[in-house]
């Protein structure tokens, strides 16, 4: 074993570029971080940029490090979809070969009317929408009537908003959970239930923190499930736990925004573990990809940065920090979906930032998951390559 702890940052949506096969997905052209740094050219981010992020591709308001303290390099994403889900399972290993199934002109009439008859209460909505939309659209109605708002989107899931002044919390998440029951199987399979509760009057609303997914389970084994069977450390940080369903995770954290992840991070690397730390912060994708908010997402970019000192602090010889993405969300595509696009990877420990080296592009996210398992000399994912020994080069 090399290192004996690794933390990886998910920063959820961050893409570095379209993929070949964007066009497929109707993304052709898109690119996250370079369209966000044309949008909003005063952006800052000095502290990424010295890890070398600028060095990945060309990004307009962010420079090359001539010295990079990170080893850096993109992850191209092999499984079939865009998704969170298929994102996080590709980063540990899981290829996902086939795709979740989507909903573009809402569920079918008869799950819908068994959600109903299960949980007493009508629903609204049942279509393709934003989170705020939905809400400006048919808040008011539930508030008078006391019905579920769902809706979807690109990806696969069911979303249940619900009022918490209307609708108790408890009740919610029993309904969500009642709807991951009806579609667990064909011919309804969705990939995520997702509670998003919220408060507030009509014009006014604001989702509250206690959104909480309700995944499907992992298909198969991942580099958790070996990391944690081999009676290594495996903990979680934000909505990780959700995304696989609680399988090969020890300790979890759920967090209530990106600056409450960070804090979280913080505080568990000031402890003593051995394994691997799991983080996602959610905020770059849910508050301002979907939304299509180029400003919100680069002052969203700017806080992360702010911290990345913070964290490097806590990174010791033995240690590896690993930032990087599950998908792409270009604030200025067209429409509210993920897009296909490449994911950043910075890998920093004291170290190696010495002579810290690109890592090339790598043919898949899951080569992520085989550089742990081998560091942690664990079993091999079928998926995936690992670039420990280009690590080693730099020992």
């Amino acid at each position: 074993m090399k290192f004996e702890r690794i933390s990886v940052i998910v920063l959820d949506s961050v893409g570095i570029g379209a993929l070949p096969d964007a066009p497929a997905f109707g993304d052709e052209g898109s690119h996250t971080l370079g369209h966000i740094c044309e949008q909003v050219p005063n952006m800052k981010l000095p502290n990424l940029a010295a890890l070398g992020l600028g060095n990945i591709a060309p990004l307009a308001t962010i420079p090359e490090a001539t010295n990079p303290q990170a080893c850096y390099g993109k992850m191209a994403e092999v499984s079939v979809g865009k998704d969170t889900m298929t994102g996080h399972w590709e980063l540990m290993g899981l290829k996902v070969e086939v795709p979740f199934q989507v909903y573009p002109n809402g569920f079918p009439p008869e799950l819908i009317e068994k959600f109903e008859a299960l949980t007493g209460r009508k629903v609204i909505g049942n279509k393709p929408s934003s989170g705020t939309e939905i809400l400006d659209e048919y808040g008011e109605e539930q508030l008078r009537t006391g019905a579920w708002i769902v809706y979807t989107s690109g990806d696969s899931v069911l979303q249940i908003a619900a009022h918490e002044e209307v609708i108790p919390l408890e009740e919610l998440y029993r309904a969500c959970e009642i709807a991951r029951e009806l579609t667990l199987n064909d011919p309804y399979v969705v990939g995520r239930i997702i509670a998003r509760p919220y408060i507030g009057d009509p014009g006014a609303y604001k989702r509250t923190p206690n959104r909480h997914d309700y995944a499907l389970v992992p298909f198969g084994e991942t580099v958790l499930d070996q990391l944690k069977n081999e009676g290594y450390d495996v903990i979680s940080v934000g909505k990780i736990n959700d995304i696989f369903t609680g399988q090969g995770i020890n300790e979890s954290f759920p967090t209530k925004s990106n600056l409450d992840g960070i804090e979280t991070t913080i505080k568990q690397l000031m402890r003593s573990f051995k394994g691997l730390l799991f983080v996602n912060l959610v905020d770059f994708d849910s508050l301002y990809g979907h939304r299509r908010d180029p400003k919100g997402y680069a002052a969203c970019l700017e806080e992360f940065d702010r911290y990345v000192p913070e964290l490097m602090q806590q990174i010791g010889d033995k240690d590896l920090l690993i930032i990087t993405a599950d998908h792409g969300n270009d604030p200025t595509a067209p429409g509210t979906d993920h897009t296909r696009e490449y994911v950043p990877i910075l890998i920093y420990n004291p170290v190696l930032a010495k002579a810290s080296i690109s890592i090339g592009t790598r043919d898949t996210f899951a080569d992520l998951a085989a550089t742990i398992a081998d560091n942690f000399m664990v079993n091999q994912p079928k998926t995936g390559e690992s670039f420990l020994e280009l690590l080693k080069m730099n020992d």
